[in-house]
């Protein structure tokens, strides 16, 4: 369930081109793509990491402290639809220079239209497991029925994002899937 290391180390080189200030991370787990975040980007950095499970994330704070970068998290443990809404309400429009977001996929769509009011006009927003073990691509009686709702959602997902003029895409057959959404309006 951690993010693939080919994934991280392509988002660590894109958060290093980046230098953003202010990041959002939607689903924690144990903390790796959070650690790699807070390595990758400047001194001074923001991270707000969101994630239901304290326990996950407390299982990657040993490594998150060692590496000096615990004062850069924010983490708030709580399902993510209510602390976005909240942001929406006390943060003016465009506060974050990029999101991260692995979390329940039945819930991408709902993410993805609160961060393109969170993230900046030139921002990015980047979606793991967007190609679902490669079942995306698969006809439905090809995929194991264990598969066929995540399949369903992440096809749901890259149709949605695909159709969406506001943002410039590009997925990644990195891991299980990487897309890339710069936000252009």
């Amino acid at each position: 369930m951690a993010a693939d290391p080919h994934a991280s180390q392509f988002m660590t080189m894109l958060l290093k081109m980046m230098n953003p200030k202010r990041t959002i991370e939607i689903g924690v787990y144990t903390g790796y793509s959070l650690l790699a975040t807070a390595i990758s980007t400047p001194p001074d950095a923001k991270i707000t990491a969101i994630d239901p499970v304290r326990s996950w994330y407390e299982i990657g704070l040993p490594f998150i402290i060692k590496a000096g970068i615990e004062d850069k998290i924010d983490f708030i443990q709580s399902q993510a639809l209510p602390i976005l809404d909240n942001l929406l309400l006390v943060r003016k429009e465009g506060s974050f220079d990029f999101a991260f977001v692995d979390a329940d996929k039945q819930n991408y769509g709902n993410y993805h239209e609160r961060l393109m009011k969170l993230v900046k006009v030139g921002g990015v927003m980047v979606y793991d497991n967007t190609l679902w073990g490669g079942t995306v691509a698969k006809h439905d009686g090809d995929v194991p029925d264990e598969k066929k709702e995540g399949k369903a959602l992440a096809a749901e997902f890259n149709r949605r994002i695909a159709a969406d003029g506001r943002v410039e895409i590009c997925l990644l057959p990195l891991g299980d899937g990487i897309t890339i959404c710069r936000r252009i309006s």
